[in-house]
């Protein structure tokens, strides 16, 4: 039976519906907004043998269809997922994955589906809506519902769910997922945005994140279908028995300053147990407890042990809450590049390296709302020897493209314009040591890279990562975290930003919500690490270097009449092709007149311009 429930939200006539299609689905929703529509499948199946983890994945895609366009290129059938699809993937992801509970093993897909789109409203927030609703009138047991919404600050006034072309002018692109009590999910950009402003723009989308979770309730209440109740697992029956005699001793292994001596003394103390419990190598004991009940028991007590220590005010490093690491930051680390710097922070460390090109250098990309170029990149690399590991070398997975965007857009805000500035910029971060953090260790890194490169950056950028750890209304945040913190504790939140605000933000939970009262405090401390981070930073390099790097292309550029571009051009391009040849430069004219003179040879380009 087809069910669907409407709201007017922002201006715009939003709609949810449920039982027309994908009958076979867990649970299916059709979102519009506007004209634009997107459809969200729920599906899932039994866990496969072995699995210790909850295998949830999320997928997003955006057909050219929906836009009335054909895919560029030789192929007209959409390929690998773009960036887009997969970041969008991940948002859809991180807000949902806490609100199932805990022990729940079986495989669930949500997968979202552009259908329609307007070319006003960007679909990809809907993604995250659209998977909250197929799972609530779905009988799987999930804790929702969520909602997301995109909320923009112009003329100095928050605007929810803004336009596309907003967006462009907005000083403010903020995604916030939540439930009707609490804040799930951050992933936003901003121009230096003070805290307190950046807290009243989520409080701002969380008003609406409650009426779209009242929307979802109304339909499943209509059209949803009945929950099948979960059965938490049995209680292991070592888990009283590895407390009482590991629970201190797995508290002393773990209060250690270095990461490898503490997996290696709780690793002792699990291997103790084990051989106590099950020698000879041995799985199974007469009372039919086995050798995986014993890990499972030994890692929930090592976790607990963990959160235990933090909440007394001890962190397994011996920092107080609010310590950083130690900082070390170099620049110009490298030959011939045109521009590099290594930013180490307590065992996490990100090596640098910048190119600088020209506008024929940059990223050029197809999507639902037309082609367009990027002149500024950044791309994250985590080799498995960063972390002590050795494993094949593949392409970068859903994280490191994360993790790069992140770190990319955090960046952006400080570029300067390219009337000042003609550059195509890349930066690469290789992480050659991680132990918590390493996408902000690569805003840090970039931030050095830049200044080392010559590009006149409007503010140093440093970002850092506060960690949380809550029971019941008890609560600590931790000033960058470190690895085992991330995995013990309850909160990654994560702020880049200069001395005047915060250009970027990302929250990842493992609970299911954070209030004000936490989110405005952990801006605080953000604030306070990165002003300090930033000191020691620009001891490094106090500005950004007079000249590029003699390795590095020259431009130059100009301004003519666009009635003469002809003229300049030449028949058949006689003319730009003789001037080029003998200059050995590469000059690029734009439709409004505007003249880009590049090469390796400075003189040449001044010739050229001449």
């Amino acid at each position: 039976m087809k069910v669907s429930v409407q709201r007017e939200i922002a201006g715009r006539t939003l709609s949810i519906t449920t039982g027309e299609w994908a009958k076979q689905a867990s649970g299916a929703v059709l979102v519009q907004f506007g004209e634009t529509a997107v459809f969200v499948a729920a599906q899932n199946g039994p866990s496969r043998p072995g699995t210790d983890f909850f295998p949830l994945t999320c997928d997003y895609r955006e057909r050219l269809a929906a836009a009335g366009k054909f895919p560029g290129g030789y192929l007209k059938r959409e390929g690998r997922p773009t960036l887009k699809e997969v970041l969008t993937s991940r948002l859809t992801d991180r807000p949902i994955r806490p609100l199932f509970p805990e022990g729940y093993i079986d495989e669930v897909q949500v997968m979202a589906n552009v259908l329609a789109c307007d070319g006003v409203n960007d679909p990809d927030v809907w993604s995250i809506t659209g998977g909250s609703a197929a799972l609530t009138v779905s009988p799987l047991p999930f804790a929702g519902p969520i909602a997301g919404v995109r909320v923009g600050l112009i003329n100095d006034e928050f605007v929810l769910f803004p336009t596309v072309q907003q967006i462009a002018t907005s000083r403010l692109d903020l995604i916030v997922a939540g439930s009707r009590e609490s804040i799930l999910m951050i992933e936003g950009f901003a121009d230096q945005l003070p805290e307190d402003l950046m807290a009243d723009a989520l409080m701002f989308g969380h008003k609406a994140i409650v009426e779209l979770c009242e929307m979802q309730l109304e339909l499943a209440e209509k059209g949803g279908k009945e929950k099948v109740p979960y059965k938490a697992a049995v209680k292991n029956p070592f888990l009283d028995q590895v407390k009482a005699e590991a629970y201190q001793s797995l508290c002393d292994a773990r209060f250690n300053p270095k990461k490898k001596e503490r997996s290696a003394a709780a690793s002792a103390v699990k291997q103790a147990l084990v051989d106590k419990y099950f020698p000879n190598g041995a799985t199974e004991l007469a009372d039919g407890r086995t050798l995986a009940q014993l890990k499972d028991a030994v890692s929930a007590v090592d976790h607990q042990a963990c959160r235990d220590l933090t909440l007394s005010g001890k962190r397994l490093d011996g920092r107080s809450l609010t310590t950083l690491r130690a900082v070390d930051c170099q620049v110009g680390v490298l030959p011939r590049v045109h521009g590099s710097a290594v930013f180490t922070r307590g065992e996490t460390q990100s090596l640098c390296t910048a190119v600088l090109g020209t506008v024929r250098d940059q990223q050029k990309s197809d999507g639902l709302f037309g082609e367009f170029a990027k002149p500024f990149m950044l791309d994250y690399n985590f080799p498995s020897y960063s972390v002590g590991e050795c494993k094949p070398i593949r392409g970068p997975g859903r994280r490191e493209l994360g993790h790069g965007a992140l770190a990319e857009r955090s960046l952006q805000w400080v570029l300067p314009k390219s009337e000042v500035f003609p550059y195509t910029i890349r930066l690469i971060s290789d992480i050659t040591e991680s132990n918590g953090s390493s996408s902000m260790a690569s805003v840090c890194s970039g931030t050095l890279g830049l200044m080392d490169a010559g590009v006149p950056i409007q503010q140093p950028v440093a970002g850092i990562s506060i960690g949380l750890v809550k029971e019941g209304s008890k609560y600590v945040l931790l000033t960058d975290i470190i690895g085992d913190e991330d995995h013990f504790g309850d909160m990654d939140f994560k702020v880049a930003g200069s001395q005047k605000g915060i250009t970027g933000i990302q929250l990842d939970l493992k609970i299911d919500g954070i209030n004000e009262e936490i989110i405005r405090g952990t801006l605080a401390a953000a604030r306070d690490a990165r002003l300090e981070l930033l000191r020691m930073m620009l001891s490094a390099i106090r500005r950004p270097r007079g000249e590029i790097s003699d390795f590095a292309p020259r431009i130059l550029q100009t301004k003519i009449d666009p009635e003469k571009i002809g003229l300049l051009i030449g028949p058949g391009g006689k003319n730009i092709r003789a001037i080029q040849e003998q200059t050995k430069s590469q000059i690029d004219v734009t439709d409004d007149g505007k003249v880009l003179i590049s090469g390796t040879d400075k003189v040449g380009c001044e010739d050229a311009l001449a």
